[in-house]
């Protein structure tokens, strides 16, 4: 199963309350899910595909150890992989804390801030390899 975004922007949310990237908030015992993608993206641009970014941040949050993950990490990464993940236009960054985020022709991703000049960029570039797409609203649309 194909997991992963190429030359794609996804922009923040329609209803994203923020109209600056801001960083996550962790919580009192750690790191938050959108905090271990903020830093995972952040200190690696165009490291990590959506593939391993949602690998990295479960077995982050589960806290596995590296000997766990030594010893049954093709059988913990079956597992994660076996059940429906969401992707990333469903994550936080772009739908509450104000994150485009760019998958380059290799699937590897950025994050980019709503208010920079790269995320005007990107959300008006007029080239048909760049696949643009709105993250998930925060709330259902009203009818």
């Amino acid at each position: 199963m194909e997991w992963n975004y190429y030359d794609t922007f996804i922009e923040v949310a329609a209803d994203c309350p923020t109209e600056r990237g801001k960083v996550p908030p962790d919580k009192k015992n750690g790191k938050s899910k959108p905090g271990i993608e903020y830093e995972l993206i952040a200190d690696h641009p165009y490291t990590y595909t959506q593939e391993e970014i949602l690998y990295q941040t479960y077995i982050r949050q589960k806290e596995f150890s590296e000997e766990e993950l030594s010893a049954r990490g093709e059988e913990i990464r079956a597992a994660f992989f076996g059940k429906p993940q969401a992707c990333m236009r469903a994550s936080m960054l772009p739908k509450k804390y104000g994150w485009g985020l760019h998958f380059d022709s290799d699937g590897k991703v950025a994050i980019i801030p709503r208010e920079s000049a790269e995320y005007d960029r990107l959300a008006n570039l007029e080239d048909d390899r760049l696949k643009r797409l709105k993250a998930m609203r925060n709330s259902r649309a009203k009818t």
